[in-house]
């Protein structure tokens, strides 16, 4: 099976010593990318650790496609202990920082302890350098993209950072790549602030060799130039009219499930402010945004789908450069957009304030710099909700995404079951429930019923891709077969590793006292649920409590300390 090679760098920034270990063992079980992340974290952080405590770790990793020229692979994982939802996550960020971290010819790198001062840490391929930077407290993230440049000569495509989000210890605060991309989900910018860390950078000249099928990597290259896909012109929200057409886009706080204005915000209002091509690293599908109202000179990446929701349908907000301000305001403040514009938007929902735009782009700010309501509100919805008398729109302390499992009941189903929490990237079971998917793949979003095993198998193959690392808008360019040629190894053997990778996940998390009474229940009712929750457990050879027993994870290698 083909894999990622390198040894693991781990850096220590409280003592600021580093040093390699070899983990080939690791890579030949888990791939790389978000499989080695999660192996790596299993062993190394404690089941008991504060996820803003020294004993934490961040651990960034690339999977072998990086090695590459080949379309769709311009991501990479971020494996650690996530303060909003209290369990193991990875967060996958696209742009361009995969490739200089493939330079420096390491697998994976591991961030743990925590600095006295607030730190710059540069990897190379020959070490690793520390650097106290005070003038950077408080930076926001286009600052720090202008002092990259000036004084190390660096653009944005090496570094990963945080902004003052991240820094006052925000519970979704983002980490930033490529300058407007992130590592969104679950909190891991608070980590980096907790370790006093502002920004790490990538360079070298050691990306290793590894042998791939030529003609996969340029027959799917060749597809992602000549798709004739909306996602090229609109991006994510190219889905925004349709699912608001069938009742799965969030609205007014999740009191209802579509917009009538949706038209404004979605996939045509974006297009027009669309104002030149924007893609990943060696990727010719080039779905990304850059988007610029010409009126008010504001400049931006996106919005994306989520983001429309979350800022727009969400909040009642029928303004699309609104959106786009707000979708602004996150990436230079670093916050993932989803767990903020529902946080603003249960906050508007409390105090009957929908639609109020000033008072949104108000308490962005405030949630970043933990000022007066943005304190309680940067706390996540999970933990504050009781206090603003609103429902808990969470799964296990993450804010809902977009495509609404109420009307798409795998979704729904998948929603419970991922170990992120309300992550609709963890099994894309929305995929099969639209009436856009032709058969035999597509599901009938109503019910349940078969459903279980093809959340296993999804859950399994996105766990893959995501160790690969291969984005999952190239999904409808992969047949087994191609999984099969890429990966050198049998389609089932592919989804052997991603089931390690998610009984990882969850045995963690079990170990630290997920469940499920605690942490599987929706907060809304499907028919049939229960019984699917417990088929799911079973096809995992897990308990009917959504316990992994000790024995299914003691059969891969251990991460040497």
């Amino acid at each position: 099976m083909i894999h990622t090679k390198g040894s693991l760098l781990t850096v220590d920034v409280g003592s600021r010593e580093f040093e390699t270990t070899n983990v080939d063992a690791i890579l030949e079980a888990y791939v790389g990318g978000r499989g080695v992340g999660t192996k790596l974290a299993h062993d190394r952080i404690p089941f008991d650790a504060d996820p803003l405590s020294p004993e934490n770790s961040l651990i960034f990793a690339t999977g072998p496609l990086q090695t590459s020229q080949m379309s769709f692979t311009g991501r990479m994982s971020c494996t650690g202990l996530s303060p909003l939802t209290n369990g193991l996550l990875s967060s996958n960020a696209g742009g361009f920082m995969s490739r200089p971290f493939a330079d420096t010819g390491y697998s994976a790198v591991q961030f743990t302890g925590a600095s006295d001062e607030l730190l710059a840490v540069h990897v190379r391929d020959d070490g690793v350098t520390f650097e106290e930077v005070p003038d950077l407290a408080g930076a926001k993230l286009d600052e720090v993209t202008a002092w990259l440049d000036e004084a190390h000569d660096l653009g944005p495509e090496h570094a990963a950072a945080i902004g003052p989000a991240g820094e006052n210890g925000v519970r979704f605060a983002s980490i930033m790549t490529s300058e407007n991309r992130a590592f969104g989900r679950g909190g891991l910018g608070a980590v980096f602030g907790a370790k006093n860390v502002k920004v790490i950078t990538f360079d070298g000249d050691s990306r290793p060799d590894i042998e791939l099928d030529v003609d996969i990597t340029a027959e799917i290259h060749q597809k992602a130039a000549n798709a004739d896909s909306p996602m090229k012109s609109a991006g994510t929200t190219s889905v925004t009219n349709y699912a608001n057409s069938v009742g799965a886009l969030p609205t007014k706080y999740f009191e209802e499930t579509s917009y009538e204005h949706a038209h404004k915000i979605g996939g045509s209002a974006v297009a027009e402010k669309k104002y030149k091509k924007g893609t990943c690293s060696a990727c010719a599908f080039a779905c990304k945004l850059p988007t610029r109202d010409e009126e008010s000179g504001l400049e931006t990446e996106g919005p994306e789908y989520e983001t429309v929701m979350a800022f727009g349908s969400n909040a009642l907000v029928d303004d699309v450069v609104n959106v786009m301000k707000s979708n602004d305001l996150c990436n230079k403040l670093g916050m993932d957009t989803i767990s903020c514009g529902d946080a603003v938007s249960a906050y508007l929902a409390a105090h009957d304030e929908f639609g109020n735009v000033d008072l949104i782009h108000e308490l962005v700010e405030k949630i970043a710099y933990r000022e007066d309501e943005g304190d309680m509100l940067a706390e996540g919805i999970a933990r504050f909700h009781e206090e603003l008398g609103v429902e808990n729109w969470t799964m296990k302390g993450m804010e809902f995404s977009a495509h609404d499992g109420r009307t798409l009941n795998g979704q729904g189903l998948s929603f419970a079951t991922a170990n992120r929490g309300a992550d609709h990237m963890y099994a894309e079971m929305y995929n099969l429930e639209y009436p856009l998917v032709a058969p035999p793949q597509a599901l009938d979003p109503d019910g349940l019923d078969g459903k279980p095993a093809v959340l296993v198998e999804h859950e399994n193959l996105n766990a893959l891709k995501d160790a690969g690392v291969l984005c999952k808008f190239g999904s409808s360019f992969m047949k087994e077969e191609r999984y099969e040629k890429l990966f050198d190894a049998s389609y089932a053997a592919l989804l052997e590793v991603g089931d390690r990778i998610v009984t990882l996940e969850r045995h963690f998390n079990n170990k630290r006292g997920f469940d499920r009474a605690d942490d599987d229940a929706l907060p809304y009712e499907l028919d049939g649920f229960d019984e699917a929750l417990s088929e799911y457990y079973e096809l995992r050879g897990w308990s009917d409590d959504g316990v992994v027993p000790d024995a299914n994870v003691g059969d891969t290698p251990a991460a040497a300390d």
